[in-house]
């Protein structure tokens, strides 16, 4: 999924009206298995000045940063933190490590050939869906409308439930960014 979509439906799943760090949580967490992609990406071209086609042709693929994607998709380490919280009953935590699993439960059966080592340290093993969210070879012109409606759905919802005007325009935000995702995927590939 793109990442706004996993920034929704975190928020939307584990966020709470009325308790703000609560909410920060679920985003952060709706976030956090994606921000390394976003930073190495951000890293190799605007540092290194490397094409975008190169990045995303032999970067992504790489050893070095499949050892750094098995780390931050890892379903084993994401499911101890929701032990933990449970555990412990730290609603922050509780709503940070719910979402990110939720992102990866998502993430899982919508990643083909960029599928990522999400059971790690169990196993390097990547689980190559038939099923992608943006390669249109894989039911991506399936998958991408039904991603949006979603989206469309639980950012009105929570427009809803939310009553801050900070929250409403983050959402909107949000959103905007989903619906335009995919755009720049056609445009990167």
């Amino acid at each position: 999924m793109n990442t706004p979509a996993h920034l929704i439906f975190g928020a939307a799943a584990f966020g709470q009206p009325g308790r703000p760090r609560v909410t920060a949580a679920a985003l952060l967490g709706g976030l956090a298995p994606d921000l390394s992609l976003y930073l190495m990406v951000a890293w190799a071209r605007f540092v290194s000045e490397v094409p975008a086609r190169v990045i995303f042709s032999e970067y992504y693929f790489s050893d070095a940063w499949m050892a750094v994607f098995a780390i931050d998709n890892s379903i084993p380490i994401w499911a101890a933190l929701l032990a933990l919280a449970l555990w412990r009953r730290w609603p922050v935590l509780l709503a940070f490590a719910g979402a990110g699993l939720l992102h990866l439960a998502l993430d899982l059966p919508l990643h083909g050939a960029d599928a990522r080592p999400m059971f790690w340290p169990l196993s390097d093993w990547r689980f190559e869906s038939p099923f992608s969210y943006w390669d249109r070879s894989h039911h991506a012109g399936i998958i991408g409308p039904l991603e949006a409606g979603l989206s469309i759905a639980l950012t009105g919802w929570m427009l809803w439930r939310f009553r801050s005007l900070a929250m409403r325009a983050g959402l909107a935000l949000l959103l905007a960014a989903e619906l335009g995702s995919s755009g720049v995927w056609r445009f990167v590939f």
